[in-house]
């Protein structure tokens, strides 16, 4: 997976393109439809891929430039209406250097949007009011009905991203991801047309066009913000250009340096740094899964074969102030991204991939859902699924234990200890703890209720690994053949 400097702002692909008349079309005020535009991927589909170039003056909009250009509170798009829906828009910038079209959507009919300088409120000099009127947009955000915040933007490629319900933003989705894992051969289809609906006081419908070197593909985001985060019901109709080795849907991106498990002293002051701390899965069969999220020493890549799961996420479990002592970003509060799919997936897996960060600046965790059936040009992919930005904890894990906390450190001899906390174990019960050990020997297990702490549950394993080699553990708190914890994994070592 490329790396993201999301301090630099999420940069535009590389990977973008000059679209055919047949397209501006549903931007030119004719009826507009969701089965017309993807009539239109499906034929852009067939049409060689051809990229389109930076704007000249991009560059030269720097990270200064850019925030130092204030959006006219005036200019905002429905900004004289009621509520959460008030649209501002990105100008371009050295990381997003590629244009991209919004249009407009009013009663069934779409107008272009045509880019103006004078949008932006800015200093002498500033390079933003020399793109020119014609440049183009970089993206847009979508603003609460107090205009202290935004609850939905894209920006780059096919990433857009949403807040928890306490404001702070954290990971990011997108559209689609493609050989993520495959070092050297990651592609970024990009997002180059949008379509904005107003459809309520607080929802918007986004209509977006993606296109790229091996796929192209319509989508559609029917988005709203309640009092429990944002939500969007996403429909996506997808066209392969040629074979995809490794095709990421429903895909999300995060960061993760270190927590508890695996502070290196030195690194940083505070205790914890993450965007997220857990991978959950809820199978078919009720089962769910939780793989705790490492900061590897090499790029690693887990593998956890589903038939039509019920839905996976990306959390942020851990929600104490004092783990992380973050008065500035306050990872305490970043959100939850949880996937559930409105359509039957079928056979696949849900991947997970993360490479080694030293800093908190860096995306290093991706989570996808990859088909098993390899996309072929020609073929069609239709994916329906919702998204929802929250704080949930455990969506996938109602009525069962959780993973609370996990430590890592010396055991016996030569032995790795791992600690895990379960939370919500009823009182007085005394659990079976089923553990299984690949690439090490389990050496001794306990476990025991923790003094003081209700419904806390603690789980102790010494294993030992191969000298210089990794150990895959899975751990459960069961009763007889039924579990009462999620099932948990944890890539130790790794």
């Amino acid at each position: 997976m490329t790396q993201i400097n999301r301090r630099a702002m999420i940069a535009a692909s590389a990977s973008a393109l000059l679209l055919p008349d047949m397209l501006l079309a549903q931007t030119g005020g004719d009826v507009f439809s969701w089965d017309r535009l993807v009539g239109q991927m499906q034929r852009l589909a067939r049409a060689p891929f051809r990229e389109t170039p930076p704007h000249p003056g991009a560059a030269k909009v720097d990270y200064d430039a850019l925030h130092q250009a204030r959006f006219r509170d005036e200019r905002t798009l429905w900004g004289d209406l009621p509520g959460d829906t008030g649209v501002r828009f990105f100008p371009l910038s050295v990381n997003a250097a590629q244009p991209v079209s919004i249009a407009i959507v009013e009663k069934g009919r779409a107008a272009p949007l045509r880019y103006d300088p004078t949008m932006f409120d800015t200093p002498a000099g500033n390079a933003v009011a020399a793109l020119g009127p014609d440049a183009g947009f970089a993206g847009f955000r979508i603003m609460n009905a107090a205009r202290d915040s935004d609850w939905l933007s894209f920006l780059g490629a096919s990433y857009f991203r949403a807040p928890s319900p306490q404001k702070q933003f954290g990971l990011s989705a997108r559209a689609i991801a493609i050989n993520t894992s495959l070092a050297g051969k990651e592609e970024f289809p990009r997002f180059t047309h949008f379509w904005l609906e107003r459809t309520g006081a607080s929802s918007v419908t986004i209509y977006a066009l993606l296109d790229g070197a091996s796929i192209s593909g319509a989508f559609r985001f029917v988005s709203s913000l309640g009092p429990q985060g944002v939500r969007q019901d996403i429909t996506a109709a997808l066209f392969p250009r040629r074979a995809i080795p490794e095709l990421g849907l429903m895909p999300m991106t995060s960061m993760f340096w270190y927590d508890q498990a695996n502070r290196i002293q030195g690194t940083d002051w505070r205790p914890e740094i993450h965007d997220s701390d857990m991978l959950s899965i809820a199978s078919a069969d009720g089962t769910a899964h939780a793989r705790p999220i490492v900061n590897p020493s090499a790029p690693h890549f887990s593998a956890f074969t589903e038939v039509s799961p019920k839905g996976f996420g990306l959390l942020q479990r851990d929600r104490d102030f004092d783990h992380y002592q973050d008065d500035g970003v306050f990872y305490d509060r970043r959100p939850s991204l949880w996937s559930t799919p409105t359509e039957p997936l079928g056979a696949g897996a849900v991947r997970l991939y993360a490479f080694p960060t030293d800093s908190e600046y860096t995306d290093n965790v991706a989570a996808y859902w990859t088909p098993d059936a390899a996309p072929r040009a020609g073929a069609r992919i239709d994916l329906a699924y919702r998204l929802d930005w929250s704080a949930a904890r455990a969506p996938a894990s109602a009525g069962i234990a959780i993973v609370e906390n996990v430590w890592r450190g010396r055991g016996d001899g030569d032995a790795d200890r791992l600690v895990i906390d379960f939370a919500g174990v009823a009182a007085g019960s005394k659990p079976d703890i089923w553990a299984d050990v690949a690439g090490g020997t389990l050496i001794k297990k306990a476990g025991y209720p923790v003094l003081g702490r209700d419904g806390l549950f603690r789980t102790v394993l010494d294993i030992k690994r191969a000298q210089g080699k990794s150990a895959d553990i899975r751990l459960q708190l069961r009763t007889g053949d039924r579990g009462l914890s999620e099932y948990v994994h944890y890539p130790l070592g790794a």
